[in-house]
């Protein structure tokens, strides 16, 4: 089990060693408009999982949207910072 924290770092340090193997390197050098049809997709399965699917299963979406958030976070650029100044 990881923190939201320790998955950043995770995938900050992923993308910086730029491994072609990597699945998160791939999808960060998709761009910005692949990463935001993956969480647009990861948010509808958030929603259905929570409607008809046990909360096991919903947790695991959340997670999915969490990863891919944090993706598009480090490809434009922003921190926890960034965003826990709006919470």
């Amino acid at each position: 089990m990881k923190t939201f924290e320790e998955l950043f770092a995770e995938l900050e340090d992923k993308i910086n060693k730029n491994d072609p193997n990597s699945g998160t390197v791939k999808e960060y050098d998709k761009g910005i408009h692949f990463i935001g049809k993956k969480i647009v997709e990861e948010a509808s399965e958030v929603w259905m999982a929570s409607e008809y699917e046990s909360d096991n299963e919903t947790a695991e979406e959340i997670s999915q949207l969490i990863y891919h958030l944090q993706v598009m976070m480090i490809k434009k650029g922003l921190n926890l910072k960034d965003i826990y100044k709006y919470l």
